[in-house]
């Protein structure tokens, strides 16, 4: 039987937008390192292992985490003027393969500060508040904080001063891009925060 010309131009067209999608869906590392070193490395140091306490570390992080990030930020869901300008740079293959580069990076462990509070840390981390609703942090990031692929981010070894601030932007409604954190932060006071926040910076 012979096929309709419109019907092989339609198989042909087909085949070649899932070759094009197959060669877009693999990162390429090289790239990622090379635009990361233009335009990330300044805060994010060179091997994504920020030592800047305002920084986050970005070594290990999930990819598709990072990519959403970024995406969140070049369209304004999560407003913060200098990520905007970066991230409204890229393109989304960029995104993918500076993402994928910097998952495949070793984190360097961070270490918790605060004797008495990262008692307290450890207690919401792992068992949460149960009286007021707050959910252990542990069963979305799990319980040595490596977070869940393309769900729950990599928390492990995070500074500090950055997981309080952005607990503290969920809080206050200042960052909008997850509801669900934006609820569990809004039950937590200023205490409860910076304890969890310096027992995720100790966790390994």
């Amino acid at each position: 039987m012979k096929l309709p010309v419109s019907f092989l131009c339609a198989a042909a067209a087909a085949a070649l937008s899932f070759s094009a999608q197959a060669q877009s869906a693999k990162p390429d590392l090289a790239k990622g390192s090379a635009m990361y070193g233009q335009v990330c490395v300044a805060c994010h140091a060179a091997d994504g292992n920020s030592t800047t306490p305002a920084n986050p570390k970005l070594a290990q992080q999930h990819p598709e985490y990072l990519v959403k990030q970024l995406q969140d930020y070049k369209s304004g869901k999560r407003d913060n003027a200098i990520m905007k300008g970066f991230a409204s740079a890229l393109s989304d293959a960029d995104m993918r393969n500076i993402a994928y580069w910097l998952a495949d990076q070793k984190a360097k462990g961070g270490a918790a500060t605060d004797k008495d509070l990262v008692r307290l840390g450890e207690r919401i981390y792992r068992g949460g508040i149960a009286d007021r609703q707050i959910a252990a942090c542990a069963g979305c990031h799990s319980p040595n904080g490596a977070g869940i692929p393309s769900q729950y981010p990599r928390l492990s070894g995070q500074q500090a001063e950055y997981t309080a601030t952005q607990l503290k932007h969920f809080r206050d409604g200042t960052r909008k891009n997850n509801a669900q954190m934006a609820g569990v932060a809004a039950k937590m006071n200023d205490r409860e925060i910076q304890a969890v926040s310096d027992y995720i910076a100790g966790l390994r």
